[in-house]
């Protein structure tokens, strides 16, 4: 029989996991009110020039004095903020095509092949997240802009997306088709496959959760990218989702909180659905592993 004082420890540990769920979610509930109060503020609480302890509480509470969409239906009709969002989703959904197919190819060639160079092109993604991203700025900025004249255009954010993601991916993609036993392979090969049929028919169907992973990496990475694209794009038709909110609360125009946080929502949403829709994928690929026929 277990000991009544075991369930102290667990009492605590408990209380302490509830705080912090309420600190991690207390901000994401005040940009729920924000962008449902209709309003641009940020207080919907007028306090009193000698406020109580009760009117101090009801000013830190994230509720709004009424519940209205008037922000939604005005960030996109005020706004070519549903332009942005399409220049997102087209950016995220090539730089994501390109950056697993690029990063499969590479990660399988890097685990299964043995050629000159291996080691040091390993080694050369590893190092290339040692720097952070704005380091390389300028240069990317001399390249996409001066050299290829890609400034505004989709194309350059892709080239420069599917860069920053491929390191990442190909060393996580290596490492898991390092796991894969290449006696399926050899037997594939006895039977008269071709490499490229393995890689498409066996390697890839047993690799589902990694390419999930990699392709919600390459698409969070161009979703939510903010200082490359400020960088490159100049014209206001080209902005993304990110670079448009930006404009809401930036400069020396009006505070527009409520456009800001209503937009945030929106652009939220298909990370969102992506994660819950790869997220299947990643728990058959998961269980489906463990059960030997």
């Amino acid at each position: 029989m277990s000991n009544r004082n075991d369930s102290v420890p667990h009492f605590w540990l408990h209380l302490f996991l509830v705080f912090m769920v309420l600190v991690t979610v207390y901000p994401i509930l005040w940009v729920l009110t924000v962008a449902f109060s209709g309003q641009q503020a940020l207080m919907f609480v007028d306090l009193p020039p000698d406020p109580s302890v009760l009117d101090r509480v009801r000013a830190v509470v994230p509720w709004p004095a009424q519940v209205s969409v008037q922000n939604f239906v005005d960030v996109f009709s005020q706004q070519p903020f549903g332009r942005w969002l399409l220049n997102s989703a087209l950016v995220a959904a090539a730089t994501t095509v390109m950056g697993v197919f690029l990063a499969t190819t590479a990660g399988y060639a890097f685990s299964r092949f043995r050629f000159p160079g291996r080691r040091a092109g390993m080694m050369s993604f590893l190092i290339s997240q040692m720097f952070p991203g704005t380091l390389t700025l300028v240069p990317l900025y001399i390249i996409i802009v001066q050299w290829l004249h890609l400034g505004s255009n989709y194309l350059g954010l892709i080239l420069l997306y599917s860069t920053t993601a491929i390191p990442f991916c190909v060393w996580m993609l290596k490492g898991y088709f390092d796991t894969i036993p290449r006696e399926l392979e050899e037997s594939a090969l006895m039977d008269g496959a071709s490499p490229a049929v393995i890689f498409w028919k066996i390697i890839l169907p047993l690799s589902k959760p990694a390419v999930a992973v990699t392709a919600l990496f390459s698409f969070m990475t161009a979703w939510n990218e903010f200082i490359l694209a400020l960088t490159i794009m100049d014209q206001e038709s080209m902005y993304t989702a990110p670079v448009g909110l930006r404009f809401f609360v930036g400069g020396f125009a009006e505070q527009q909180w409520g456009y800001f946080a209503a937009g945030s929502i929106v652009a939220a949403l298909p990370v969102m659905a992506l994660f819950l829709f790869l997220q299947r994928f990643l728990i058959s690929g998961l269980t489906a592993g463990a059960v030997k026929g």
